[in-house]
């Protein structure tokens, strides 16, 4: 909708033309590549491949050209910035689309650098066979990050194969570790297979996730299985993990708070269960994902902060922010909670641009916190800090794209310009603020930039409410006295013109407000 040419420019351009090293088509590409959301992630998940990725193999290292065979976990995430990249471009340009995709097969194809010796077998094919050896690690949360990948990638690609072996994984190697807890009626999942190992939100969370997504995608199969596991798994982190109803175990970090608040808004989707608690589980998931953005212990200085430089804390903020624009993007969500979310995001994302070195680009490295340059060297460059900027950027855009291409904003302006409001009320307070909002809107109409994720959620909500006060107040007034019209059954216009029966009585008067006896009437 408010693409700029520099947009439509990039997504002309062929997947050779974006990726080419020439001068002169990164001379095209620098001019263009900082102008919108779009075009940003485009630059940082390039980079991010660039810099990180093994190509041949679909997974990445832990540093700058720096292997390590047993980064499992992380390459979940880091996979996952190219699915998101993939599905912004699958309808737009197939051939960078498909550029992705072969990634996102490679990595399929080689485990996701699953260290794990259980993992030999050489067998991508799904199959029910307790055996079955794959994707299994020690480490439950390990398993739950990557089958939570495979079920994105089965949606991203409309592959039920992908899910199929998500459901595999849960079934033989992630819910039979379970432990019922009687004092919750809840279940609880092992950090790994260690004699004594407990429980811990980062593997509680992700296994009620990927319980209410199996539940979704595979409910009409197993009844309610999947479900039932999800609101045990649920109740156990509720009641054992939970603080102060906003933020997950302690200390709280920011890829526990997003889980957690994700898994609470599965289940208002997947739950047969009363409205009273689904608003529960949409208050406890704003409640933890505003937590993360806002407390000083997961900020700093308004900006999401450095929860650590090892590779598994570098990649925690890369969890939390795909989370944080699905509840953005999910309009069964309350409408206020949803803006206040895209602001905090859309801060962090301006303030991490502010911040990167594209001046070697490709190579571009993110820091650990987002409000400051990275200036280390560069084997020191850290792939999980730029996954979590990569995602943070990426999935920016996908909200972009997907508020503005859901919101038409020009046509609710247009709809809403058809309300006539009587000289000499322009000043009623139902008039006056709904007159602002159009204004609003207008601003935004008139000058479109990549800043209006937050404003343009803003002014959509604002007009949409504005608009229905006003047209209650102009047909809350049922008659005009002192009027020509009380004692006249025809229809008129508020201009006093008379309207053809004919249309009014077959229904083809434009929309607007009409005098009918005496009577404002408004018609939709």
């Amino acid at each position: 909708m408010f693409r700029k040419l520099a947009t439509l420019l990039l997504i002309a351009l062929s997947a050779t033309e974006i990726f080419a090293q020439s001068t002169a088509t990164k001379n095209i590409y620098n001019s263009i590549r900082g102008e919108t959301y779009e075009t940003k992630a485009d630059t940082t998940t390039h980079a991010f491949i660039e810099s990180f990725m093994i190509k041949d193999k679909g997974y990445f290292n832990v540093s700058y050209k720096h292997y390590a065979f047993n980064a499992y976990w992380t390459q979940a995430h880091a996979i996952d910035v190219v699915v998101y990249a993939y599905e912004r471009y699958k309808n737009i340009n197939r051939t960078l689309a498909n550029r992705y995709l072969n990634y996102i097969k490679l990595w399929y194809k080689n485990k996701a650098n699953n260290y794990a010796g259980a993992a030999a077998s050489t067998t991508t094919t799904p199959n029910t066979t307790r055996d079955y050896k794959m994707f299994e690690n020690p480490y439950t949360d390990d398993m739950c990050w990557i089958t939570l990948t495979l079920l994105h990638i089965s949606e991203a690609t409309n592959t039920k194969s992908y899910a199929t072996v998500a459901r595999q994984v849960f079934d033989n190697y992630i819910i039979t570790r379970a432990n019922e807890d009687e004092a919750t009626g809840g279940l609880w999942l092992p950090w790994n297979t260690d004699e004594g190992s407990g429980p811990n939100a980062c593997t509680q969370s992700p296994a009620t996730l990927v319980a209410a997504k199996l539940h979704k995608i595979f409910g009409s199969e197993t009844n309610t299985k999947y479900l039932e596991y999800a609101k045990k798994l649920y109740t156990y982190a509720s009641k054992k993990m939970l603080k102060n109803n906003d933020h997950i175990e302690e200390p709280p970090l920011s890829y526990t708070q997003g889980t957690f608040a994700e898994a609470c808004r599965m289940l208002i989707h997947v739950t047969d269960e009363s409205t009273t608690i689904k608003n529960k589980y949409k208050q406890t998931a704003y409640n933890c994902l505003n937590y993360a953005f806002t407390n000083g212990w997961c900020t700093h200085n308004g900006i999401l902060r450095d929860e650590g430089p090892s590779g598994d804390q570098s990649i925690f903020k890369a969890i939390l922010i795909p989370y944080a624009v699905n509840f953005v993007l999910d309009e069964d969500m309350p409408a206020q909670n949803r803006i206040n979310l895209s602001k905090l995001i859309q801060k962090n994302t301006q303030t991490l641009w502010k911040n990167l070195d594209i001046s070697r680009y490709p190579i571009i490295f993110m820091n650990y916190y987002w409000g400051t340059k990275w200036t280390g060297a560069d084997e020191d460059a850290s792939m999980g800090a730029a996954c979590s900027g990569a995602s943070l950027v990426e999935n920016t855009a996908r909200m972009y794209r997907v508020i503005t291409n859901r919101y038409e904003l020009g046509t609710l302006y247009k709809e809403c310009s058809t309300l006539t409001i009587e000289p000499g009320h322009e000043e009623d307070k139902e008039f006056a603020e709904f007159l602002s909002a159009m204004a609003t809107a207008k601003a935004i109409l008139d000058a479109p930039g990549d800043y209006m994720i937050y404003e343009y959620l803003q002014a959509i909500e604002a007009l949409k409410t504005a608009y229905q006060k006003a047209l209650e107040y102009a047909t809350g007034i049922e008659e005009i006295y002192n009027s020509p019209f009380v004692l006249d059954k025809n229809v008129y216009d508020l201009q006093g013109r008379k309207v053809e029966n004919s249309k009014w009585e077959n229904g083809k008067l434009p929309a607007g407000i009409y005098v009918v006896g005496g009577r404002k009437v408004y018609l939709r």
